[in-house]
């Protein structure tokens, strides 16, 4: 009786947080959406709250709620939490960049590199931000109706089918503003869920001195996992920000310039309260039942709540690990499409494109995108690798080209190219090699672009060679 109701209860829970999703979706079209512009960057009229817990949302996804705990369970200890923490810390020197991207009034990552250092690596650049969001939307979408079938017991496929229909269903409805919104709510889940299990969790295992005393003093290192590790994860989060679409496009949606450096650091703080409740919960799992799944821990978030908290918590905690996926998965699904429509299609295909056109082409691309995405997802192929690659391509090539691009105004024109070039060449060399002395390939991709960038620079500016056109619309 008792295991039926805590089954039952977060499955209310679940479909209450599933119908609210379905809600913004329909109210965020039928009420804010008058333009592509609307659509595709909410009006750029987007609050300070809205953005900090958008872009928090947007990093928070599975691997920071029960990867953290599984990590702690297996190895990190407390420590774990850097994997959020470093998170927090990247986004501070966002703050930095964070006008700027707002200030250049663009859609896209491609569009700026494009506008400064011409087309052909503006397009070079979209290929590669449409592969990597493509691969994320899917593995993403996996994380969620397996979540959704762990929970419910239902087929998986037929939940990753669900899933997919939630996400395109608001995604497709709403635009920006929609998951904006969603990823408010979201965000309150996720930590609001988190924080209330927290106390719940603990004093169900016997308090903290019980949990701390049947487990290894290093297990409450901080510092555990080492601090190139650490350094490792801030570096790789910042090149993943500062050339990742979803996080660009929600600075690019702020109300003003000073609403997105805000933004930044808002964020930042909301990503650090929350960074080790996860890696807490994982270590109680790990005091209280060491062999979890054959050692490793996996379901130690859920272990530990299902065990220890009440079934309405156990809902909480389950509907914010769907919000988790969720709010990365509709990010990824509308960054690919604007990407796709301002970028690729508008630029070769119709340049005379109506604004009525791109919203629907733009809505067009959320469905194709979003079922591909699926098959993928239902065939349950493993997308790790590519993601992987992919991922380190979208943000070793591009960054060179757009962070400094914002930020050196004398940059010269073919160091955009030669940046993207060299950046993608060493991140994929570096990824087959097995990425050696545990140096990231996307830090190792990104930092050789960032060299290239600079030294084409000073080359061509010492042979009296002009500057790129600026960034920025006057």
């Amino acid at each position: 009786m008792v295991q039926m109701k805590i089954e039952v209860v977060p499955i209310i829970i679940l479909l209450v947080y599933l119908a609210g999703m379905l809600s913004i979706g329909f109210l965020s079209n039928k009420f804010l959406i008058k333009d592509s512009n609307d659509y595709l960057l909410g009006g750029r009229r987007m609050g300070l709250l809205f953005v900090a817990a958008s872009l928090s949302a947007n990093n928070v996804g599975g691997g920071s709620t029960t990867g953290v705990a599984a990590k702690a369970f297996n190895g990190w200890g407390i420590s774990a939490g850097w994997y959020v923490l470093a998170a927090s810390v990247a986004m501070i020197p966002l703050a930095y960049f964070a006008p700027k991207i707002r200030k250049a009034m663009a859609y896209t990552i491609p569009e700026v590199i494009g506008r400064r250092f011409g087309n052909g690596v503006g397009t070079i650049s979209a290929v590669l931000n449409i592969l990597s969001l493509f691969c994320l939307t899917a593995s993403q979408i996996l994380a969620a109706g397996s979540v959704v079938s762990s929970l419910t017991g239902l087929n998986l496929r037929l939940c990753i089918v669900l899933a997919t229909a939630l996400v395109l269903f608001y995604t497709s409805m709403g635009g920006l503003i929609a998951d904006s919104i969603a990823d408010l709510f979201q965000w309150i889940i996720i930590f609001g869920g988190l924080l209330i299990s927290l106390p719940f969790i603990v004093q169900g295992a016997g308090g903290w001195e019980a949990v701390t005393s049947a487990l290894p003093a290093e297990e409450m290192d901080f510092t555990k996992v080492g601090w190139f590790t650490i350094i490792s994860l801030i570096l790789n989060y910042f090149c993943t920000f500062l050339s990742g679409p979803e996080i660009v496009s929600r600075f690019a949606s702020s109300e003003d310039e000073t609403t997105a450096r805000k933004a930044a650091w808002l964020s930042a703080l909301m990503m650090a309260l929350m960074a080790f409740i996860p890696a807490v919960i994982g270590l109680v799992a790990l005091a209280e039942n060491p062999n979890l799944d054959g050692g490793t821990g996996t379901s130690a978030l859920m272990f530990a709540t299902k065990s220890y908290a009440p079934p309405i918590i156990t809902g909480l905690i389950a509907a914010a690990i769907v919000a988790a996926t969720m709010s990365s998965s509709d990010s990824n699904l509308l960054c690919s499409s604007t990407i796709f429509v301002k970028d690729i299609y508008q630029k070769y295909i119709n340049p005379n494109i109506t604004d009525h056109q791109t919203l629907i082409m733009t809505r067009a691309c959320n469905i194709v995108i979003g079922v591909c995405a699926m098959i993928i997802a239902m065939l349950n192929i493993s997308i790790v690798t590519l993601n992987l690659f992919a991922f380190a391509l979208r943000s070793a090539g591009p960054f060179a080209a757009y962070g400094l691009g914002l930020a050196m105004p004398n940059a010269t024109k073919n160091s955009g190219i030669v940046s993207v070039l060299v950046g993608s060449i060493a991140a994929v060399v570096w990824q087959v090699l097995g990425e050696p002395f545990g140096i990231l390939a996307i830090v190792f991709g990104a930092v050789l672009g960032c060299i290239s960038f600079v030294i084409t620079t000073m080359i061509e500016r010492a042979m009296g060679k002009p500057p790129a056109p600026p960034a920025f619309v006057e």
